[in-house]
């Protein structure tokens, strides 16, 4: 069983994770009100993504027996000036997720709680794909200097982009 501060901590991520995607729900909506459907398409899966990632560690604190305790959600911004400003935010957001999911890899570590470093790897793992994909999309949008074209261009390419749930786990 893990520390209640463990559990505290993981309940404060479970917290960050539904915020997160309540975010990039207010990014894809801003991209629907510009017809910018590809990039709508790309913040809403990682919406879902983000929800996925709140239900995992929600599901792993009721298997170690602790209680999930749901907070507030803020209000996300909803209104931006370009779209290179939306995907700057949204890239900052990972890396503040990230930062908190080492944090918790650190209590867990010192804490000596085995279980919860191998359920935290893989959200290790899944934050540098996100900053990863993240910057990629950022770096297409500089490229552009607000060439219209190739943001129609970028936009057709994000709106390929397919949910995938996250795999089963042996948690």
């Amino acid at each position: 069983m893990a520390s209640e501060k463990m559990l505290q901590a993981l309940n404060e991520q479970i917290q960050k994770e539904f915020s997160s995607s309540y975010i990039y729900m207010a990014m894809e909506a801003w991209f629907a009100e510009k017809n910018l459907d590809g990039f709508s398409n790309y913040f809403r899966i990682q919406a879902m993504e983000e929800k996925d990632h709140a239900y995992k560690i929600f599901d792993y604190v009721n298997k170690l027996g602790g209680k999930v305790t749901l907070e507030a959600i803020p209000k996300p911004k909803s209104d931006y000036s370009n779209v290179e400003e939306v995907v700057e935010e949204a890239l900052a957001h990972e890396e503040f997720i990230t930062a908190s999911i080492n944090s918790l890899m650190d209590m867990a570590v010192n804490e000596k709680d085995h279980a919860t470093v191998s359920f935290l790897n893989w959200f290790i793992d899944e934050q540098m794909e996100e900053e990863e994909n993240a910057q990629k999309v950022l770096n297409y949008v500089k490229m552009l200097g607000g060439d219209s074209r190739g943001l129609f261009m970028i936009d057709m390419e994000l709106g390929k982009r397919k949910y995938t749930p996250p795999a089963a786990s042996a948690e």
